[in-house]
């Protein structure tokens, strides 16, 4: 049984596919960007309290590339047994190795979310503003497997829960291990995670790829501290432009 045959990949995809319904999802613009045969980076806005957005999205590639990508996941994800055969599974990782060596050989994208519970668990006066701080490892990742980054965002991703604390800084006052959020969030028929979503509209917006040697001008160092810090700075004014715009198109 290849992993596209699995029975993770047919409930990840169903419950996904539901939701796109639900929340009459679409990808308002910049498909051809994910539409190729090389591997790309695709890095994104963590919406509330998951990227319901780019799982969304992984459905639609599944659909339309033959292949679900391959998202880097919380590594608290990877510490629990059963959690990490799911993950196995549908080909998800939790860090850098040999399956996103391989998957990028293969021509297969890599999903990253920089924000992680940080950006996605917030209170609900905080929306739609990139909160990545100085973390440039995806920055490194794609210097290292020489890919170019492709920035998307949604509109709708920040409206599918209220938020009604910061559960970044409660799992850190909590002392919970493996910096899991501890957030109270209340969607249509509950709280977080028992509840469903509120039925918003989600509008995918997908830019176009970013090469860093046409930003630095001068061939990447991954190990150039200095060329990190640039091309985050460049991706994260992507990723955040791609939010301010995202209301555009409308209906």
């Amino acid at each position: 049984m290849t992993r596209d045959d699995s029975r993770a990949v047919a409930a990840f995809t169903a419950w996904f596919g539901f939701l796109r319904r639900w929340h009459r999802y679409e990808i308002a613009r910049g498909f051809e960007h994910l539409d190729v045969p090389e591997a790309r980076l695709v890095v994104g806005y963590h919406g509330r309290p998951i990227a319901h957005d780019l799982c969304m999205l992984l459905t639609v590639c599944h659909e339309r590339l033959g292949y679900l990508p391959h998202p880097i996941f919380h590594a608290y994800f990877g510490q629990n047994g059963r959690t990490a055969r799911w993950l196995d599974d549908l080909g998800f990782v939790t860090a850098d190795g040999p399956a996103i060596a391989a998957a990028v050989a293969r021509g297969e994208h890599i999903f990253v979310t920089p924000g992680g519970t940080r950006e996605g668990c917030r209170p609900f006066w905080e929306r739609y503003r990139v909160s990545w701080g100085e973390r440039t490892g995806y920055v490194r990742m794609a210097l290292q497997y020489g890919l170019k980054i492709v920035p998307v965002a949604a509109d709708g991703t920040d409206d599918a829960f209220i938020g009604f604390n910061d559960g970044y800084a409660w799992g850190k006052r909590l002392h919970v291990p493996a910096n899991v959020a501890v957030w109270a969030g209340l969607g249509l028929t509950g709280p977080w995670p028992f509840g469903l979503p509120l039925p918003v509209r989600i509008r995918q917006i997908i830019g176009p790829p970013i090469d860093p040697a046409q930003v630095l001008g001068e061939t990447p160092d991954p190990s150039n501290r200095e060329h990190l810090k640039r091309l985050h700075r460049h991706v994260v004014g992507a990723v955040q432009g791609l939010l301010d715009t995202r209301k555009e198109g409308r209906r």
